[in-house]
């Protein structure tokens, strides 16, 4: 019996230690990554990967939002040392169209906040993220900080894991 609640007890702390350290699962909760991430999906956040090797273009990841109290999830378009510009909801990365055949974009016929913008060079340590509904995700085109002042940037030192997402 000892036995069986010392197992019991170590796999309970493994659990948990996993959780907060290497995995989590966790559900979708806006539409800002349709249509890869559908509301609802359930999906793997490897918390482990970062502390290997830097994030990449293109990676999903989670991360806390710089405006509001809660956990977001948004694709890495840009890394430090890109120029990033946004040409009639085209992102523009080092002067090139960037080919992202993820976007969806729901309102085409629309000019929206963040469909012409220069973010300019991405200062070091940070990325420029965006959500694959283009026009209905809240990233770094268009967060504003308590001041008003536009953050189009994210550190990368907040980015808590990459999403393994099937293709």
């Amino acid at each position: 019996m000892i036995r069986v609640l010392y197992l019991t007890a170590v796999a309970v702390a493994l659990g948990f230690l996993l959780r907060a350290y290497a995995f989590e699962r966790i559900v979708v909760v806006s539409g800002s990554m349709e249509p890869t991430l559908p509301v609802g999906k359930t999906v793997l956040v490897n918390k482990f990967i970062y502390r290997l090797r830097p994030p990449r273009h293109g990676e999903i990841v989670t991360f806390p939002s710089p405006v509001e109290n809660r956990e977001l999830v948004k694709r890495i378009i840009a890394m430090e040392g890109d120029e990033v510009k946004i040409v009639e909801k085209q992102v523009q990365l080092n002067g090139r169209p960037l080919p992202e055949p993820y976007v969806q974009h729901t309102r085409a016929g629309e000019n929206l906040v963040g469909d012409n913008m220069e973010l300019g060079v991405v200062p070091a340590g940070h990325v420029v993220v965006m959500g694959d509904n283009r026009d209905e995700s809240g990233d770094s085109r268009d967060w504003l900080g308590p001041t008003g002042g536009h953050i189009p940037f994210v550190a990368v030192k907040t980015i808590e894991g990459k999403l393994m997402v099937d293709r």
